[in-house]
Formats: structure tokens, sequence, C-alpha cells
């Protein structure tokens, strides 16, 4: 009878409280939007299901209370609070399946690795051809200094920056400098921003439409040159060269970027580019992904905090989609060349959706305009300039 008893009184139903069960409950709406509405369903999928496994009672797959005790800083005679926890050893020892994964979360492996199969399915072509594209993707990313400046009135500048980051629709840099500078919220942070980018469709097309007119959405570009194999060769050497010796703290992410960019357009190494596009990323989306989900637990999740990420979010996100568009119309105010003024909003790192949605605006105003490929170099360049963006917070902040 003993040994019943202990089995029942062992059982997770018998352990669990009220925030574990509105966290399972949070965990399948995420599952229901990622296989039934299709939200970025890549990472969607594991991150819910990460949510899922960690706050099942007695499953000790992740130890929230380990990483918390590493996370603290050193005091000053090299002792922490709790010196049994403070290193990898110590949680490898007492680790779960999910502790483990999530490591490489906290040594910023996997949004890198993540990086180079974006690189190796980018083509900076367009980017390359039109380089005023630049000055849109870097004005896309003031929605990401304008928040963080906001979020400093209820955050810390570390956890602000963070918050801020998200503004660059970018999940895996909001990963790689959230568990930097904040691992603490880097649940709701990568929740809001891998949501926001499945909402790119819905959030940019009312923004473009109330900042533009019926004329400037109707304006044509002419054709892009056609750039040459050397010029796509030489562009990420020459990019991560210069971003490295200007912003170090930038170098891991647009060094694993224009890496993958690199093996895609030298033509020499055609297995490595595959397989960074294909095995690498798939592997690589599933550990981060069960990793990511795995830090939302009740505790951290379910507060207040979490509410204000998500307004804060949106807000960036809006801040710089409207960025992109109002400085596209000002270079119109002194070029002879104009500007569609929708392609600005690609700015974000959204890629290549938000390049898509400036492409169905178009359309909409003239259905013979075509805007995709003007609107993809704005877009790649949003994710060269969210990776600055982030270099420069954690040069400032970490």
């Amino acid at each position: 009878m003993n040994g019943i008893l202990e089995f029942f009184q062992s059982m997770g139903f018998m352990n669990i409280d009220w925030r574990q069960a509105l966290m399972l409950l949070i965990s399948f709406f995420l599952l229901f939007l990622a296989i039934k509405k299709q939200y970025e369903p890549l990472l969607l999928l594991p991150i819910a299901f990460g949510m899922l496994l960690t706050n099942l009672p007695g499953s000790g797959m992740f130890h929230e209370e380990l990483w918390s005790a590493f996370l603290q800083p050193m005091l000053e005679d090299g002792v922490t609070p709790n010196p049994a926890y403070h290193s990898y050893g110590a949680i490898l020892k007492n680790a779960g399946l999910l502790d483990v994964l999530y490591i490489g979360v906290k040594a910023g492996l996997y949004p890198c690795l993540i990086f180079i199969g974006v690189g190796a399915m980018t083509d900076f072509g367009p980017l390359i051809a039109n380089p005023k594209s630049f000055m849109l993707g870097a004005a896309a990313q003031v929605g990401i200094f304008i928040t963080f400046l906001c979020a400093n009135i209820w955050f810390t500048p570390a956890e602000a920056g963070s918050i801020g980051i998200i503004g660059g629709a970018d999940g895996p840099t909001s990963i790689f400098l959230t568990s930097k500078l904040a691992p603490h919220l880097l649940g709701p942070i990568a929740i809001a921003a891998y949501s926001y980018m499945a909402l790119v469709p819905v959030i940019q097309p009312p923004i473009m439409r109330l900042l533009t007119t019926e004329k400037e959405r109707k304006i044509k570009m002419k054709q892009l040159r056609q750039v040459s194999k050397t010029e796509k060769i030489i562009f990420p050497i020459i990019i991560t060269t210069i971003v490295a010796l200007v912003l170090p703290d930038a170098a891991p992410l647009i060094g694993c970027l224009m890496l993958g960019n690199l093996m895609k357009e030298c033509g020499v190494v055609d297995r490595l580019s595959k397989t960074a596009q294909n095995e690498l990323m798939n592997i690589v989306v599933i550990f981060l992904g069960l990793s990511v989900g795995a830090t939302a637990t009740g505790a951290t999740f379910l507060s207040v905090k979490t509410l204000l990420i998500l307004a804060m979010g949106i807000i960036a996100f809006a801040l710089g989609s409207a960025g992109g568009v109002l400085l596209a119309k000002l270079m119109n105010v002194f070029s002879k060349e104009k500007i569609n003024p929708l392609i600005g909003s690609a700015g974000v790192s959204a890629v290549p959706m938000a390049a898509r949605v400036s492409q169905a605006e178009g359309v909409k105003a003239d259905p013979s305009n075509f805007l995709l490929m003007h609107a993809m170099g704005p877009n790649v360049a949003g994710v060269i300039g969210s990776a600055v963006a982030a270099g420069i917070l954690l040069t400032m902040l970490g």
C-alpha cells in the first residue's frame, strides 16, 4: 500500500500548481497557432513543445534554479551566493535534457549556427545592385533604439536592450542578445519576436498605407542591374572585415551570416552550402526552439513584465517598419530617381516575408508594379542592420 501511495503522490497530477497549468494551456495555444495557423511553425512549434515539457511537474528536464545560480554575478571575493551551481560542470552533473540543450543558447552557439544557414539561403544581389538599400535597412532599426530608450522607464538597461531588439524582427538575433544581457527574459522575448515575425502581413500594411499616398505607392522603379559573381564573392568578405573591425561584438553574428553566404556564392563548396541550408539549419532550429521554450516557466513568464514586453515589442516592430518608409520618402525629396516608399518597410529583418508584403501592397496600388526584388535589398540589409544593432547594444550594456 505504501508503494501504491508513493506512486500516486509522485504523479504530476498531484504536484501541479496553477502557474504550471496555465503555462500548459498557453503552450497548447501556441501549438495551435503553429500547426493550424502556420505562424512561424518551424520555430514556434518546438518553442511551444519546449514550454510544454518544462512545465510538466516532476519531469526534471529543466532546472531554473541551476541557471539562476549560474547567472548570478561573482562577488568580490570570487565566491557566489550558490557556489555549488556556479559552473557548467555543476549544471551538467545535475542537469536534465533541456538544461543540456540550453547551454547552446547561453553560449551563443545556436543563433550563430542558424545565421550560417540564413547566409547560405540569402541572395545579397539586390543590395549590391542598389546600395541605397543599406540606408533603408538602417532606418528600419530605429524602432530598436527608440524602444530601448522608452523601456528604460520600467526595465534595467540590459533588459531594455533585449526588448528593443524585438524591433529588428530577427528571432536568432533577439535570442543571441537576450541570452547575453537578460537570459531570464528569453522565453517571452523569443515568443514575442517570432510571433510578430509571423504577423508581418497583418502589422505592416496599415502602417504602410497610413504613411504613403496612392501616388507614392504607384511609383515604378527601374530594373536592377545584373550583379557579377565576383561582386557576390567579395561582398561577404568585405562586410565581415569592416563590421568586425568597427564593432567586434557583432562579429559572431555577421561572421556566421557572411560565411554561409560565401559558401553559397563561391560555388566550390556546394555540399557545405546545402548542408548549412538544410540539415544543419533544421537540427539547430529543433534544439534552439526546445531550449528557448524551456525557459518559459510559470514563475518567469506569468508576470506584468511579460505583458509589457509583448506590448513594447509590437511598438518596436511598428516603429521599425515606419522608419524605413519615412526615410524612403525623405530620400525622394533629394533624388531624381524616385524610390517607392513601400520597399522601406522591408528594412526589418523578416526575410523574405516583409519584401513580399511590399510587393503585395504595390500590386494593390498598380497591378503592373513589381517591387519584390527592389524590396529584397532593404530586407537583407535589415538582417545585417539588426546584427549590427545587437552588437552596439552588447558593447554598450554587456
